[in-house]
């Protein structure tokens, strides 16, 4: 582009994580040209907010960098922003939200572009706004949620003037849609090693109570239970983030978790999966552990019923989620006998699971089996077959195909 006479620089996260020292390949550009001009620059691009000044050019690799025209803000309404092309760079860069955003980089001159002190910040670690904290959140309230997760993630405080800027938008975060409340939660979620630092900032601040009340008391060991949970970057764990989740909302009863989930839009699977994860803890976690606490492992049955009441696909998730929520409440000195008593639990509850007949389905025989013997089809026919498993639960010998119709006509 600089060859075609035009202004381009490298700028947002990706200059920030190079100086961070950390990988970043998401490389932006900041240029003096119009969209139109781009498009003409380029082979192949893709128009993904032009009326923004943005083009999407792909390099040789298929990659994907954003190029946008350097702009100002005309007029905005909290969320979106009119915005208007002919700026130069410094202007460009003071309408962007943070210092240690606001950083441009030239790799070609090997010129760094830094007029609000973005790298000192970084040095002091630092979160802070451009200009007037203020007016940065009145034009964008998303801005104050990105504060709490760029500080949590890079273990960065945040500015004086910026917390109260925070603190004063709260009330205006409803201006936001649930879609991008959720993208700020999964990505605190998937990119903080300690979500509690960001989540007790979204307490404090005021953004719960605004966003989701029923998180607006939520309380440090449900934080510090995120915490004992691991990041979601393996593709092959898809329940860290679900569980995660759980721990942030197990001082909630399951229908309000359900609740709050569904306002912000997540999926119905992940609100099937939280939810029931919150309401099995919140029925059977606190038992378990005193149980463990007291030394006294659960008998068979009881497993069973455990079992049959998480599902079999979620059992492993459930204790995830217990030892998780316990760790705040467990003295340093019961954790290694815990551990030790859970871990057991653990792998009978496993074999249980997935080796005995703790479902419907499991068992020896079915409705149709049930017809033919003479139950009447309808409600009757499954109630029986609840009757059946809890009886096969109880005791595993019971399930075979004379046991189980003498038992279900014996009640007929």
């Amino acid at each position: 582009m600089q060859h075609a006479g035009f202004e381009a620089w490298c700028v947002g996260g990706a200059v920030r994580d190079a100086l961070l020292g950390l990988a970043h390949l998401d490389w932006d550009l900041a240029t003096s040209a119009t969209p139109q001009q781009v498009r003409r620059l380029f082979k192949r691009t893709v128009p993904v907010g032009i009326e923004f000044g943005t083009i999407g050019v792909l390099d040789r690799d298929g990659r994907m960098h954003e190029v946008t025209t350097f702009r100002h803000d005309v007029q905005t309404d909290g969320r979106h922003a009119v915005v208007q092309f002919g700026a130069s760079l410094d202007e460009d860069l003071a309408r962007r939200d943070f210092t240690i955003n606001a950083i441009a980089y030239d790799p070609i001159a090997k010129v760094l572009r830094d007029p609000f002190e973005g790298r000192g910040d970084l040095s002091r670690r630092l979160v802070r706004a451009v200009g007037t904290a203020e007016e940065r959140m009145r034009e964008d309230r998303l801005r104050a949620l990105r504060a709490i997760r760029f500080a949590a993630r890079f273990d960065f405080e945040i500015a004086p003037e910026t917390w109260a800027a925070i603190v004063g938008s709260a009330p205006h975060l409803t201006r936001l849609s649930p879609e991008r409340v959720k993208q700020e939660l999964d990505k605190t979620m998937e990119q903080v090693r300690r979500p509690s630092v960001a989540l007790t900032r979204w307490r404090e601040s005021g953004a719960f109570a605004s966003l989701i009340p029923a998180l607006s008391t939520v309380s440090d060991a449900a934080l510090q239970a995120v915490d004992a949970l691991p990041l979601p970057v393996l593709a092959a764990r898809p329940l860290r983030k679900p569980l995660r989740f759980a721990a942030l909302f197990s001082a909630c009863d399951g229908k309000d978790a359900e609740q709050a989930l569904r306002a912000l839009r997540f999926s119905n699977q992940d609100i099937a999966t939280i939810a029931s994860l919150v309401d099995r803890f919140r029925r059977f976690g606190e038992d378990l552990r005193v149980s463990l606490a007291d030394g006294k492992v659960p008998t068979d049955a009881a497993l069973r019923r455990l079992a049959a009441s998480v599902g079999r696909l979620r059992v492993s998730a459930f204790l995830r989620l217990c030892v998780a929520c316990w760790h705040p409440l467990t003295h340093e000195g019961d954790r290694v006998s815990q551990r030790r008593d859970t871990l057991r639990v653990y792998r009978r509850l496993m074999h249980i699971a997935f080796h005995d007949p703790i479902e419907i389905a499991d068992l020896a025989i079915d409705g149709d089996d049930l017809r033919r013997a003479g139950v009447a089809a309808g409600p009757q026919l499954g109630r029986t077959l609840q009757r059946l498993i809890d009886a096969v639960i109880d005791d595993p010998s019971r399930n075979t195909t004379e046991t189980l119709l003498a038992m279900a006509l014996a009640h007929e």
